[in-house]
């Protein structure tokens, strides 16, 4: 099991990190006591189906954080395999970010950020020289951030993780939410006109072949998929792990069906990680 351990200053991007490791497949945990990181993989290891963990450990645990060093040591020596990530950012960007949330820092007691950041620092002296990976988020945006985690945590296998999402729908009960793309198949010869095919849906062999068959829909697929191949390693620099697709006909039985099953299967064959939703059947 992939354990990725995320520590550092209060305000660094702890919270940033937790979201990009969720749409990356990790299952997260913010704020844990650090003792119980053990227990936590070793009862992963008694059947459940979790394949990547990531914690979120700082001073927020209060007393309990006085034993992070020492369960790194325990987890060394149980041969775990994990990675401790270490988030910082310079003094001026936190303070900047406390006076823009508003929030108190864990440590400073009500009192000045900086005490509070100052003591933070000390405390996280040795963690920070045992850690895996350092970044300095003073400077990054959100995507830029997002970027860096990537790098250093798929060891180059964006492609598996990016999902494809395709959606079938029908255009007469208006065109889905959150779709980065619409393609419409609206001028493939319509199947609801062979009294045959009418009752079927894009399913089913015979309409498939007739949706299919058309030179038209041969240039439109090839050209979809080539489409989504060329953006898909842009959509995945700006920090996306997913690109929403929606295939649109009149009614969402018949063309858009066949149609995003055969661009389904297309990508799946080129490898793409990739989701099929007939909304309207």
């Amino acid at each position: 099991m992939k354990t990725i351990i995320i520590t550092g200053l209060s305000g660094a991007g702890k919270t940033q990190a937790i979201d990009c490791l969720e749409d990356m497949g990790y299952y997260c945990i913010d704020n844990m006591p650090p003792a119980l990181i053990k227990s936590f993989v070793d009862l992963t290891r008694t059947g459940h189906t979790i394949e990547k963990v990531a914690f979120v450990v700082d001073v927020r645990s209060r007393t309990f954080f006085d034993d992070f060093q020492s369960v790194l040591e325990e987890l060394d020596r149980s041969e775990i395999d994990y990675k401790l990530l270490y988030l910082e950012a310079s003094d001026r960007v936190l303070l900047q970010r406390y006076s823009e949330t508003r929030r108190v820092h864990p440590l400073s007691g009500g009192g000045p950020v900086e005490a509070g950041l100052a003591q933070e620092r000390e405390l996280l002296k040795e963690i920070r020289s045992a850690a895996d990976y350092i970044i300095d988020t003073s400077n990054l945006k959100v995507a830029q951030f997002w970027a860096e985690l990537r790098q250093l945590l798929t060891s180059g296998e964006n492609q598996s993780t990016f999902m494809i999402n395709i959606m079938s729908f029908g255009f007469k009960k208006g065109t889905p939410a959150a779709m980065d793309i619409v393609f419409d198949t609206r001028f493939i010869p319509n199947p609801y006109y062979v009294q045959s095919l009418r009752k079927l849906t894009g399913n089913n062999q015979k309409v498939s072949h007739y949706v299919l068959k058309h030179e038209i829909t041969q240039q439109f697929l090839q050209q979809v998929v080539q489409m989504v191949e060329k953006l898909a390693p842009f959509y995945m620099k700006e920090g996306k792990y997913g690109l929403n697709i929606g295939i649109g006909c009149t009614g969402g039985h018949h063309r858009s069906v066949a149609v995003a099953n055969e661009i389904h299967r297309r990508l799946r064959e080129r490898g793409f990680h990739a989701t099929l939703e007939h909304r309207d059947l």
